[in-house]
């Protein structure tokens, strides 16, 4: 079963951060975290792979993925938790141990509306500040 947490009206601005706190599942191959306008224009994908032992990262436009960055400081855990920073022009991702993983805005959006959590992470608190 894939769990799913998803939020269609968010009204996220440059400078915003977004925090989710969730279970990783035991047995769990991958997670994703998306933001973005929608579900085919995605800012930034987020896609920690276990098997591979890689963090994925990519944009989607009108439903196109586009090239991938791969990073492969890989500190999570059952209880882990993701920050999320849109900062205009980049977000940047801040990992359990404090490891920061950046990706550009190459939509050059200026604001989130939409995000979504999929795979083996259960969301269990999500703020946005």
């Amino acid at each position: 079963l894939q769990e799913k947490f998803e939020i269609l009206n968010l009204d996220v601005k440059s400078g915003d951060s977004l925090k989710i706190k969730g279970k990783i599942a035991d047995d769990t191959n991958s997670f994703v975290v998306n933001v973005g306008k929608s579900a085919s224009d995605l800012g930034l994908h987020f896609n920690p792979r276990f098997d591979e032992s890689v963090i994925v990262c990519n944009s989607k436009c009108a439903d196109a993925w586009q090239s991938e960055h791969r990073d492969h400081h890989l500190p999570f855990s059952r209880g882990s938790q993701v920050k999320i920073h849109f900062l205009g022009d980049k977000f940047r991702v801040r990992l359990p141990d404090g490891h920061e993983v950046e990706f550009p805005n190459r939509h050059g959006h200026d604001k989130i509306s939409y995000l979504s959590v999929k795979g083996g992470f259960r969301v269990t608190s999500f703020k946005q500040d």
